[in-house]
Order: structure tokens, then C-alpha cells, then sequence
């Protein structure tokens, strides 16, 4: 592993890891969901990087990259994932995204066909439910009103199945410490700011012309199973629902989730 960071167009510093790049295997590029960091990545990393060149990357905003003086929208990350693929000389990746993240490599498939391979989405829906956008409002007041560690517990229930849930009970004070501590007050209600803001995906997904997996969880309480189906009929990809699962499947299954990833992207 290979720890490192760059500077966007706009001098805003990026932090981002590589793995397994001694070899010219083909690159994948994991993308971060909501108050996640690279750290949630490394053990599939670990995984993956014996078939591919493995790019993990905190968007601006999120653990140590910077938010920059720029007004954070989907289409700066976008072009910060742009400019990170060129700074490793990337030509072409596979992009496997998380929540916020697989809203960031929908919008880039859409916008830079080219320099994508494979797509793999989620826990993202072809709309987003009243209910998951109450739900990230009331995140943003929290956070306004108190701290770190308050959003996390608020969240917590949220984002994992009740399986995941009952099996890590006695752990979940370090879960809520670990989110505090892995994320900055100020960068994460931008972030939050930002996703307010967000255009309708639907749009982009007709765009999309790579193969396109979407993955959903059917404990999740953010996406549901009839939207992420719509999604992956808008992508002309498929779908996959992950069993006892809610809205952060490759920490609640991850042995099925990187089986099911490695046999999208390698299949001839």
C-alpha cells in the first residue's frame, strides 16, 4: 500500500492510496460513501488487489482531503476523480461506488464515457425516497446543533441491517468514535450542503453505455429494491440484492459482496 495525495486544479490537497500497482493489471477505483474514509475500502483492497490496481480516495470533503474554496457540487468531484486518474496516468478504470460514491461514478460515466470500464453502483436507487431525504436533512441539523459523535449514533441505525446490527451491539460506541473521528464538523455539513443540492440521477443513468451492476441491500432503509431495479433498467445493467443487508453492504457482507464485484469485473 502506497499512501500519497495531490493537488487539484484549484490547489486543493487530495488524499488517496494505491495497491498492488507494481503490475499493469487493469485499475479499479473504489469511491467513499457519506462519513466514510479510505480505511472502510482497505480490507477489500486487499482482496481485489491481486486482479487489479486498486485506487482508494477520500473526495474532497472527507477524511484527510481538503474541502478547498470551491462550492462543493457533483461536478467538482467529478472532475477532482478526473484529475486524480491523470495524475496516476489512468486512462481507463472500473468504478465500484458506495452511496454518495457510486452518485460520483454514475455522474463521471456519464459525463467521460471513455475512461470507464465497468460501473458498479451501491446502495443508490434511480430516485431518492422522501424518506432518505428527510433523513440526511435531519443528519445536517444534528450535526449543526451538536457534534460528531451525536450524528453518528443518529446514523448508525440507519445505514447497517438489523443483522449487522445485533452482531456488532457491544461495539457500536467505537463505530459512533470512529466516524467522529475519521471526519471534520465544517467539511462534513458542506458535504451535507452539497447533497441537497444534487440533480436528479435518472438523467445520467440513460447516459451510461459500460456494463453497469447495481447493488442493493434488503434491509436497506435509504434505497429501496423497486428503485435500485429502476436504476439498473436506466443503466441497461442488472441488479443484485444482497440478503440481510442495509445500506453499507461491503461492511455488513463482505465476503458476498467482493465475490459478487470480482465476478462482474472479470467476466469476459
Amino acid at each position: 500500500m502506497q499512501k500519497s495525495s495531490f493537488k487539484t486544479s484549484d490547489s486543493t490537497n487530495i488524499y488517496y492510496e494505491t495497491h498492488g500497482f507494481e503490475s499493469s493489471k487493469p485499475a479499479v477505483v473504489f469511491l467513499n460513501g457519506t462519513m466514510q474514509t479510505t480505511f472502510n475500502w482497505r480490507p477489500h483492497a486487499h482482496i481485489f488487489k491481486d486482479s487489479f490496481r486498486v485506487i482508494l480516495y477520500d473526495a474532497r470533503a472527507q477524511g484527510q482531503s481538503e474541502l478547498g474554496k470551491k462550492k462543493l457540487t457533483l461536478d467538482l468531484h467529478v472532475k477532482d476523480l478526473s484529475e486524480l486518474l491523470h495524475h496516476l496516468k489512468i486512462k481507463k478504470a472500473h468504478l465500484a461506488g458506495l452511496s454518495h460514491g457510486a452518485y460520483v461514478a454514475l455522474a463521471f460515466a456519464s459525463r467521460l464515457p471513455d475512461f470507464v470500464d465497468r460501473l458498479v453502483l451501491c446502495s443508490i436507487s434511480a430516485e431518492k425516497s422522501a424518506q432518505a431525504n428527510i433523513i440526511v436533512r435531519s443528519w445536517l441539523e444534528i450535526l449543526k446543533r451538536c457534534d460528531l459523535k451525536a450524528v453518528a449514533w443518529a446514523a448508525i441505525p440507519i445505514v447497517f441491517g438489523n443483522k449487522f446490527l445485533k452482531q456488532n451491539y457491544k461495539i457500536a460506541d467505537n463505530m459512533a468514535e470512529a466516524i467522529a473521528v475519521r471526519n471534520c464538523k465544517s467539511s462534513l455539513i458542506e458535504h451535507f450542503q452539497a447533497m441537497t443540492r444534487y440533480p436528479p440521477i435518472a438523467g445520467r443513468a440513460k447516459k451510461i453505455n459500460c456494463p453497469a451492476l447495481i447493488i442493493s441491500g434488503s434491509q436497506d432503509r435509504l434505497v429501496n429494491t423497486e428503485g435500485a431495479m429502476q436504476l439498473a433498467d436506466l443503466c441497461r445493467g442488472r441488479h443484485e440484492e444482497i440478503p440481510d443487508s442495509g445500506h453499507s453492504i461491503p461492511a455488513e457482507a463482505p465476503e458476498l459482496f467482493n465475490r459478487t464485484v470480482l465476478e462482474f469485473l472479470l467476466q469476459p
